[in-house]
């Protein structure tokens, strides 16, 4: 068979759509090749099941030619197919074997994953000039060569191929030579090819023919994701999470899915031990294949955004794939997906808790995330963590917010105290501790909205700072000295020209400390998420003071005449209160120091 003609196109233009814009990165073109040659294989095996074949494909490159070769020893094709399945644009191949063939069913389709007929032209992307080679395993079929320039016209002639399969050669375009580097391929293959399921080799023109690196496949073509969990050891769990992402430091545990049923999906999820505290830019990855296919790294449809925190795999042969494999069409199918998957990791966390809590509390620190941001963006999520969720105390102990309720109830009336830095906020920390009553440490940059959300959920418990409220700290018993409320807080407004500032007495338990800075709970939030989304603006201080009539100190600062050390005396009072709840501005903490030595100058003069 020989002659020339116009390739038949199924949509107006679309060759510059393939060319320009139907794939995000021009390198997928081997990734697309490589699957085709994978897929011939796959028929071959099922139209000849017990035929001794060593089967593979290989990737030449041979940078001096110019050229970059796909061989795969599969079905090949006649030349009606080049026909039918070349010169007709979006005609696939694929899917037409498989209503001969294939039938119903995972195991008939054997991992074939072509269905739009477009893959074999992203080789337009780079090439000037591409060849297909190809015999076909049909008795009496007669080997055909076709040759494009340009994907619109094309040349078809016999050829002198004697081995069954399809060869097809690249010849690059000028700006395209990148993709004839050894390094730049291999980066290739082993992005997307590293699981494909036939054996895949890289042959590189000009090396030692037989070197042991081209003896070995760069895929693996049984992944321990299609293994039976049972089947699995942790050292294997650990080797596949170094192999995969490059991590020397074992993952806290993983999550094995393995379903086929109402959907196929395998995969691992591993929970990574946090490098930096949580951030928005922090990704796993989760790679997403399609039977054995890289898809790409993170797809939101089907992995909720709060999991991509973690690194795994994902594979799902069934996944409704835009035409370049590379995007989800919107799919009642993949909120399914989503929802199955978010479901199999809370169980995890869950079963975690529940049968070794003692690890689970080891872990908090690396999985907290995980899970707060996931109960804030999914329901169902939080649904089935919420009895899971523990607080950290500030003496290392942790609790479930029920616990932390009834272990504390004669004294905190549903209130859950706690505290946003340990170190800062150690004395106030102390005051509680002193009354028997526990903080929680909520430190991280989340926390300010999850103790909000948390309240939305828990409408009779409340959060409080350690420096919101005296709760448990006030006493029945005064200093037996009456002060002047009036003079004091005069006194005070003066000393740090704030006519406003709020003072007032209280009898606090603890008769060493003269003061305390309180501010209330929902305003101080409130800053912190305007100063957190940067809301543009500077709010004043809305903490107030709280003077300790037990106090000896506030006693005699009562009885002193208002002069220049006794103004010093009461910043130095304000001064300490606000450190013990949160760090002073440079310019304030200058001041202090300074007042400081001055303060110790009078006592040893």
């Amino acid at each position: 068979m020989e002659g020339k003609g116009n390739i038949s196109i199924h949509a107006q233009n679309i060759m510059p759509i393939i060319k320009k814009w139907l794939y995000s990165d021009k390198d997928i073109f081997i990734r697309e090749l490589v699957s085709n040659g994978c897929d011939a294989i796959t028929k071959r095996k099922l139209l000849d099941p017990d035929a001794e074949i060593e089967y593979r494909v290989t990737v030449g490159v041979d940078e001096a030619a110019g050229v970059l070769t796909f061989m795969d020893n599969g079905i090949g094709m006649t030349g009606e197919e080049v026909e039918r399945y070349i010169n007709q644009v979006a005609f696939s191949g694929a899917e037409e074997f498989l209503k001969q063939y294939g039938g119903e069913g995972d195991e008939k389709k054997g991992g074939i994953i072509g269905h739009f007929g477009l893959g074999f032209y992203s080789s337009f992307m780079v090439a000037a000039k591409v060849e297909i080679d190809t015999l076909s395993r049909e008795v009496g079929a007669a080997p055909v060569r076709w040759i494009s320039e340009d994907g619109m016209q094309y040349a078809f002639e016999p050829s002198s191929r004697t081995e069954v399969g399809t060869t097809i050669t690249l010849t690059l375009s000028e700006e395209e030579r990148e993709f004839l580097g050894e390094g730049r391929v291999r980066e290739v293959m082993d992005k997307y090819c590293a699981f494909m399921t036939t054996p895949v080799y890289l042959e590189v023109a000009g090396k030692e023919p037989g070197s042991e690196e081209e003896k070995l496949p760069i895929n693996d073509t049984h992944p321990l994701w299609l293994k039976k969990p049972s089947d699995c050891t942790e050292e294997e769990y650990k080797a596949f999470y170094t192999k995969v992402f490059h991590e020397f430091e074992p993952p806290l545990f993983w999550v094995h899915l393995n379903v086929d049923y109402p959907f196929n999906l395998k995969g691992i999820l591993y929970f990574p031990k946090l490098k930096q505290e949580f951030g928005g830019m922090m990704e796993g990855p989760i790679k997403l294949f399609s039977g054995q296919v890289f898809v790409a790294d993170n797809i939101k449809e089907v992995i909720p955004e709060f999991l991509t925190l973690l690194k795994g795999v994902i594979d799902c042969p069934d996944l409704p794939l835009n035409v370049s494999r590379s995007f989800l069409q919107n799919d009642g199918y993949v909120k399914k997906l989503s929802a199955y998957i978010t479901r199999k990791v809370a169980d995890r966390l869950t079963g975690l808790f529940a049968g070794e809590r003692e690890n689970y509390e080891k872990y908090w620190s690396d999985i907290h995330p995980f899970i707060k941001f996931g109960c804030m963006k999914d329901e169902a999520f939080y649904d089935r963590m919420k009895d899971a969720i523990v607080l950290r105390l500030t003496d290392g102990r942790f609790l479930t917010v029920q616990e932390y309720l009834e272990a504390n109830k004669e004294k905190t009336e549903n209130k859950i105290f706690y505290a946003s830095d340990g170190k800062v906020q150690a004395a106030a920390i102390a005051l509680y501790a002193e009354q028997g009553i526990d903080v929680a440490l909520l430190d991280s940059p989340l926390d300010t909205n999850f103790i909000s959300f948390l309240e939305y959920k828990n409408q009779e418990t409340h959060f409080s700072r350690v420096d919101a409220d005296l709760s448990g700290l006030t006493s029945d018993e005064d200093g037996g000295v009456e002060l002047d409320e009036g003079r004091l807080t005069a006194l005070f407004r003066d000393a740090l020209g704030q006519d406003e500032l709020k003072v007032s007495l209280e009898a606090l338990k603890n008769e060493d400390l003269p003061a305390m800075a309180i501010e209330d709970e929902q305003m101080r939030r409130f800053k912190d998420m305007s100063r957190l989304y940067g809301g543009g603006f500077a709010m004043p201080s809305s903490a107030s003071l709280v003077l300790n009539k037990r106090s000896p100190v506030i006693a005699a600062l009562n009885a002193r005449e208002a002069s220049e050390d006794t103004l010093a005396i009461c910043r130095q009072i304000y001064d300490l209160a606000e450190m013990a709840r949160q760090p002073l501005e440079a310019e304030a903490m200058g001041r202090f120091i300074d007042r400081s030595n001055k303060l110790l100058r009078m006592l040893l003069g």
